[in-house]
C-alpha cells in the first residue's frame, strides 16, 4: 500500500503536470492512498461559499493518468541505478541480491523469504534501517511484472481544500465493501472546513481499513501544539460512519476510526520545532536532522502521551518538508529578501499508522517545487484476512479510461457524504418483489402490468 500526502499551497495543477515521479513507488503497490491539502486557496469565498470541485477533478484526472500508464524503460533504469548506488556498503549480500534480482515483485516478497535468506529478506523489508542519517532512504527498485496494472478509483472526497482519494488494483476492486466517508471541520469556530479531516472507511476481503487525511491548526506560537492535539482528539471523537443497511450475517462494520483493523493517518499535521531560530539555522546548515527532530513537537507531545498514544511513525531521515520559497530548494527562513512569512522549517507533513499486520517498508519525501511543502510518501506491507465472505460483491471497474470519461467513470464508487442515506423513522419504503420469492401468479400479474 502506497500512502502519500502533499500540501499543494492553494495551486491548481496545470495540464502537463507529471505526477508519475510523485507516485513512483519503489515496488509495485496494490493500493494507493493519496491525500492533498489546500487544493484551493483557503480564503473566505472558498470556506463559506460553494465548493469548487474543479481542482479536485483535475487532480483525479492526472492521478488516473499517472497510475494507469506504464513506466518507461528509462525511468525504471534510473530508479534501479539510484537504488543500487545508494545501497549501504555494510550490506554486501543485500547489494549482491539487488543486482542479481532487480525485478522482484513486492507482492512476491513474503514467498521469497526462504529463497533469499532471512537476513537479506529482512534487509529488503526494513529499508529504513539501511539508510544514512544524512538523507532519505533509497529503496531497492523492484519494478514487478511487465504486465500493465490498472487501478480503479474506489473512493474520493473533498472538503474545501482537503482532498482524499483511494485507488485499488482492478482485480481487488470487487473485494471492497462497506465504503463510507466522514468529514470533521476544525477550522473557523471549530467547525468550518478550512481545517479538519476526511476519513474513508472500507473493508477489503475481511479486513477493515480507515484512512484519515487531516489539515490541523497552523501556527508556531506558544501552545499552538495544544490546539493541534485538540484537533486530533475531536477528529477521533466526532468521526462516525453510518451503516443504515447491513447484512445481519456479517459483523457490524466499524463506526469510529479506532474500530478499524488498520488505520493510516496522513496529512499536514502542522507540528513545528520547539527550538530557537538561531539553533534551527545552525542545525539546518549541518543537515543534522536527528538533532532537529529532538525538538519536533509531534514527537514531544506523543512521548508525553498527550496525542497519538499507541500510534507508530517510521524513522525520519529526510529534511524538513516546510516552508520553501516558491519554485526553489531554499527555505524561506534562509533568505532575507523573501516577503513571505518567515516560518521556521518543520516536518509538518507526516504519515502515522495503527493496527496489527501493517509494516512500513519505506518513508521518504519528494522534491517537487510545485508548492512551499514537499510531498511525503510511504510504502506499507499489509496483511489482509482472506476468509471467504458470505455475500460476494458485484463491484466492477470499467475496462477503458479516457480523459473525457475520467470524471464520469470513477469506477462507480466515488463516495460522497450525500450518499450516506438516513432512513427516518416512519418512512414507508417501496415494496420490493423478487422472482425467486414471489408466487408464480403474482409474477405474471406484475409482468402484465409492466
Amino acid at each position: 500500500m502506497f500512502v502519500a500526502t502533499w500540501n499543494v499551497g492553494g495551486k491548481s495543477p496545470h495540464e502537463g503536470l507529471n505526477l508519475r515521479h510523485w507516485l513512483m513507488s519503489p515496488a509495485p503497490a496494490d493500493i494507493y492512498v493519496l491525500g492533498l491539502q489546500e487544493i484551493v486557496p483557503l480564503n473566505a469565498g472558498n470556506v463559506l461559499g460553494a465548493e469548487d470541485n474543479g481542482p479536485a477533478d483535475k487532480w483525479l484526472s492526472l492521478i488516473r493518468q499517472a497510475l494507469n500508464t506504464n513506466r518507461s524503460d528509462e525511468e525504471l533504469a534510473q530508479c534501479y541505478s539510484n537504488a543500487t548506488e545508494a545501497t549501504s556498503p555494510s550490506s554486501p549480500q543485500l547489494e549482491q541480491q539487488a543486482s542479481l534480482k532487480p525485478r522482484i515483485s513486492f507482492s512476491d516478497l513474503p514467498s521469497r523469504e526462504d529463497e533469499v535468506g532471512k537476513e537479506d529478506f529482512e534487509g529488503l523489508m526494513n529499508l529504513n534501517s539501511n539508510s544514512s542519517e544524512e538523507g532519505s532512504p533509497s529503496p531497492i527498485c523492484m519494478s514487478g511484472s511487465p504486465v500493465r496494472r490498472r487501478f480503479c478509483l474506489a473512493a474520493s472526497k473533498q472538503m474545501v481544500g482537503l482532498f482524499l482519494c483511494v485507488w485499488v488494483r482492478a482485480d481487488l476492486y470487487e473485494h471492497i465493501s462497506n465504503l463510507k466517508v466522514s468529514c470533521v471541520g476544525r477550522g473557523i469556530m471549530g467547525y468550518l472546513g478550512n481545517k479538519g479531516s476526511i476519513s474513508i472507511s472500507m473493508t477489503l476481503h475481511q479486513t477493515t481499513f480507515c484512512f484519515v487525511c487531516t489539515h490541523l491548526t497552523s501556527g508556531e506560537k506558544e501552545r499552538d501544539e495544544i490546539r493541534r492535539n485538540s484537533d486530533v482528539a475531536e477528529i477521533l471523537k466526532r468521526t462516525r460512519f453510518s451503516h443504515s443497511f447491513r447484512d445481519l450475517r456479517q459483523p457490524l462494520p466499524p463506526q469510529s476510526i479506532l474500530d478499524h483493523d488498520k488505520i493510516i493517518w496522513l496529512g499536514d499535521l502542522n507540528y513545528r520545532l520547539a527550538a530557537s531560530s538561531a539553533h534551527t539555522h545552525e542545525l539546518l546548515k549541518k543537515n543534522d536532522w536527528q538533532a532537529l527532530l529532538e525538538k519536533d513537537q509531534l514527537r514531544i507531545e506523543q512521548r508525553a502521551g498527550r496525542v497519538f498514544k499507541g500510534w507508530e511513525e517510521g524513522r525520519i531521515y529526510f529534511a524538513p518538508t516546510y516552508k520553501y520559497l516558491s519554485d526553489s530548494d531554499d527555505y524561506v527562513v534562509q533568505t532575507s529578501k523573501s516577503k513571505e512569512k518567515r516560518r521556521n522549517p518543520a516536518w509538518c507533513d507526516r504519515i502515522l499508522w495503527k493496527g496489527e499486520g501493517l509494516k512500513q517498508v519505506w518513508y521518504s519525501r519528494g522534491e517537487s517545487r510545485f508548492s512551499d511543502h514537499r510531498p511525503v510518501y510511504s510504502l506499507f506491507s499489509v496483511q489482509v484476512d482472506l476468509a471467504n465472505k458470505l455475500i460476494s460483491t458485484s463491484r466492477t471497474c470499467p475496462s477503458r479510461f479516457s480523459a473525457k470519461s475520467a470524471l464520469s467513470s470513477a469506477c462507480m464508487a466515488k463516495v460522497q457524504a450525500e450518499e450516506l442515506l438516513l432512513i427516518h423513522k416512519g418512512t414507508k419504503l417501496p415494496k420490493c418483489n423478487f422472482q425467486f420469492l414471489t408466487p408464480h401468479s403474482h409474477v405474471q400479474k406484475m409482468a402484465q402490468r409492466s
